[in-house]
């Protein structure tokens, strides 16, 4: 009897333990964010994933009272800072941008990567749609794609595209490139499109395929000469340059896409206050408009969305690269 006693009050007080964690875990959530928050932009400075992630990371700095602290982790075509963000503590101060290149591509053409896109992270929100561009040096004797592919078939390997890494979106739309028209051209990774831009620009390399948004600038001030988008339209800020889908190329015409990823495991409440912050900004007409500007459109789904977003476009490249042989190393 006395044992049975003793066991009762040993289980009386595992219960008040309990209940008075339960509220402890609550409003440590609420505070969230009590310090800075660090988000992982699995690129290189300079791209279009790291100026979108600036750009809403800041303002939602400002909305959540605590800084977004952006980190560049790029190289292996994101495949870097993804890992090194799914391995992070669910805690809510250690976010990711994801891509199609981190979250899609890349896993599908390298099954050992050491993340699992679907498994090892919690989508937050899709922050943004962008177009793709394909760009050349203004010395490259074209002036539209049709006179582009010309020169390209003519002379195999003369044209090198220059792209943000191995596997990334950029080199994979320079394979569907190759296998939809004939040409061949060669690839040149870097460790990100903001050093891939400058090289193209400076001439080092002819040609590229980037997010509209880090091509944009140089396109606007005739340091690139864009030949096509990947868009659903033609963009507004380039009227005459068609799409690929004008162009007989489908494949190559769907857009980029860069939302917030937290690891899995992180708390629905710490989630769900990311969502509602990065909503609120995304909805703010200066920051849609800068977006527009750039060549890309806000979104702001719902994290179930966002992952449906994610699982689409993985098993749409896992299909291509089965379909068309395609070998990334």
């Amino acid at each position: 009897m006395k044992a049975a006693r003793i066991a009762a009050s040993l289980a009386g007080l595992t219960v008040s333990a309990t209940m008075l964690a339960v509220p402890g875990t609550a409003a440590a959530q609420s505070s969230y964010p009590n310090k800075p928050v660090r988000v992982i932009v699995p690129f290189a400075p300079g791209g279009s994933t790291d100026i979108i992630a600036r750009l809403v990371g800041e303002r939602m700095g400002r909305e959540l009272g605590q800084p977004f602290v952006i980190e560049n982790r790029g190289g292996g075509g994101g495949a870097i800072g993804a890992g090194e963000a799914a391995r992070a503590a669910p805690d809510g101060y250690t976010l990711s941008i994801a891509t199609v290149s981190t979250m899609a591509i890349n896993p599908a053409c390298n099954p050992k990567l050491g993340y699992d896109p679907l498994k090892d992270f919690q989508p937050v929100t899709n922050f943004a749609h962008t177009a793709n561009v394909l760009a050349v040096n203004p010395k490259v004797p074209a002036n539209d794609f049709k006179s582009f592919l010309e020169l390209a078939k003519k002379e195999p390997g003369k044209f090198s595209f220059a792209t943000s890494g191995t596997c990334s979106i950029n080199h994979f739309l320079g394979e569907l490139f190759q296998l939809g028209t004939g040409a061949k051209i060669v690839h040149i990774p870097y460790r990100g499109s903001g050093p891939a831009i400058a090289d193209v620009v400076g001439g080092q390399v002819q040609m590229l395929f980037d997010n509209l948004p880090s091509s944009m600038p140089n396109i606007q001030a005739g340091k690139l000469k864009a030949l096509a988008v990947a868009w659903d339209k033609r963009v507004d800020g380039l009227p005459d340059v068609p799409t690929f889908k004008e162009l007989g190329l489908p494949l190559m015409n769907d857009p980029a896409w860069y939302g917030l990823l937290a690891p899995a495991g992180t708390p629905n409440d710490i989630i769900n206050k990311l969502r509602d912050a990065a909503v609120k900004v995304l909805s703010d007409p200066q920051v849609k408009d800068t977006l527009a500007k750039q060549g890309a459109a806000a979104v702001g789904n719902t994290p179930a969305e966002f992952r449906t977003e994610i699982e689409k476009e993985l098993n749409k490249a896992k299909d291509v690269v089965k379909k068309q042989n395609i070998k990334l190393e």
